[in-house]
Order: structure tokens, then C-alpha cells, then sequence
């Protein structure tokens, strides 16, 4: 069986939380495109960029990219109209059924702590993410919280020797190795697309963002011993074949995309 068997690959999506900035900066009478502005307006004010800080961070999609014992799936938790409660119970939900070694692109920096403040938001319980020994002592020295433990990869971080000076996009790091990246999108577009009534759209980018990250882990597997090459690419094709098997037209792109890179 493979070594990567139940990894699961994961990536979110945001926009600002409106109804949290509307109570902030006292905005009642705005609508959700001129709370944002201002949301983005104040934040620039004080630090010189757009970025939200992460309590302001609203999830509209997660996506997971998964290796398990029946081979590789992608997909988006909930439906395009799902609220975001729903959204973050399954995330950890699943965790708590799968307990599989979590990978990310970031996700120590930005995707967990905003996981953690809406759960907190919406009252969602994470007994076995939150785990470290107490109950389950094989979690006392690798568990999801602890930087250098393994049960969660933040592949950024690991590849940057915990370093911020030599951290890289995760665009710019699946093109280097031959994968297709983001094809066009960024995160800077999510709000305009959800203001325009764009889910799928969107939900179909955060999947391409779990896909590369799952593909990079996969390098960073083979770099590092615990696959030989002949495994890397046969679990390469299997991330290929489930791609195509998916019969979505944003796979085909991506598939398209991939075969152009030549990897």
C-alpha cells in the first residue's frame, strides 16, 4: 500500500465577513459590496494593504484533495449555497472520522487559523484536531497543533526551513515543477466572483489549489525518501486519472494545462 495513503490535501477560500464588519465600523445602512470596501479601505489604512486580518475572513469554500485506500478524489465540501457553518463542521467532521496527515500551502499562516476562529464563530466542536496527548497519548509528540510534528504539512513553511524569508507562492512553486498552477485565477478575485453570484466558479479554483498542493506533496514525498520514483509517478497518474475520470470541464483544462508543462 502506498506510504501516501490517507492524506488529505486541503485549501480554502474567503471573503470578507460583512456582517461581522458592518457591526465593527458601524455600517448598517451599506450593502455587502460597500462593507467590504471599507472593510479593505480601514485595512489598507493600517498596514498599507488590502489583506484582511484573519478574524475579518468569511470561508465560502474548502476544498480537499484526497489519497485513501480507494484511491485519489477531489472535491468541494457542501454545495455551492451551503452556509459556512456547514462548510467548517465537515472540515473537521472528517478529521474526526479519518484522522488523515493534513498538507497544505500556508495553511499554519492563513487556512487553519481562520478554520479556527469560525469554528469558534459557529460553536463547531474539533475533539481529535485539537488532540495533543491528553486522551490519545500517539498524539503527544505528532499532533495538527505542534509546528514540527507531521500530522499536518504546511508544505510552505517546511520548504522555506521554517524561514518567512524564503516562502513562495504556491503559483509560483507548482509551475517550477511542472504543474499548471493556478491557470489565471487568484485568491484577489474570490470577492468580485462571490458578489457576482460565481460559487462554482469559485469552488472550482479552491479544488485546483488543493490539487497542486497534493502534487507538491508528492515531490516533496519522493524528495525526501519515503517514495521511490517508480511509486511517485505511479501515484502521479493516479491524481491524472481521477482528474480526467472526473469528467468536469475544469479538469480538462487543468489535465490540458499539465500535459503542456510536460511533467
Amino acid at each position: 500500500m502506498s506510504i501516501v495513503t490517507n492524506v488529505m490535501a486541503f485549501d480554502i477560500e474567503t471573503v470578507p465577513d460583512v456582517e461581522f464588519g458592518r457591526r465593527l465600523h458601524g455600517l448598517e445602512t451599506l450593502t455587502d459590496k460597500q462593507v467590504g470596501y471599507v472593510m479593505h479601505t480601514r485595512q489598507r489604512e493600517q498596514t498599507g494593504n488590502e489583506f484582511l486580518s484573519l478574524e475579518q475572513q468569511r470561508i465560502v469554500a474548502i476544498s480537499i484533495a484526497m489519497r485513501s485506500r480507494d484511491g485519489f478524489r477531489v472535491w468541494s465540501l457542501g454545495e455551492p449555497d451551503s452556509p459556512e457553518e456547514e462548510l467548517v463542521r465537515r472540515f473537521f467532521d472528517g478529521i474526526e472520522r479519518l484522522a488523515p496527515t493534513l498538507v497544505s500551502w500556508n495553511g499554519a499562516g492563513f487556512d487553519l487559523p481562520v478554520l479556527h476562529y469560525r469554528a469558534l464563530r459557529h460553536k463547531v466542536q474539533a475533539h481529535r484536531y485539537w488532540e495533543m496527548g491528553d486522551m490519545d497519548q500517539s498524539y503527544k509528540w505528532n499532533n495538527y497543533i505542534s509546528r514540527f510534528h507531521w500530522r499536518h504539512v504546511d508544505l510552505m513553511d517546511v520548504l522555506a526551513g521554517f524561514q518567512g524569508r524564503g516562502r513562495v507562492g504556491l503559483d509560483q512553486m507548482s509551475q517550477l515543477l511542472g504543474f499548471p498552477g493556478k491557470l489565471g485565477w487568484s485568491g484577489e478575485g474570490v470577492w468580485d466572483a462571490h458578489l457576482q453570484g460565481r460559487s462554482e466558479e469559485i469552488r472550482n479554483y479552491c479544488e485546483t489549489d488543493a490539487v497542486n498542493t497534493f502534487l507538491i506533496y508528492l515531490r516533496f514525498e519522493l524528495m525526501r525518501g519515503r517514495l521511490t520514483h517508480d511509486e511517485h509517478e505511479r501515484e502521479v497518474e493516479l491524481v491524472r486519472a481521477g482528474l480526467l475520470g472526473a469528467q468536469r470541464p475544469h479538469w480538462q483544462e487543468y489535465v490540458a494545462a499539465w500535459a503542456k508543462c510536460g511533467s
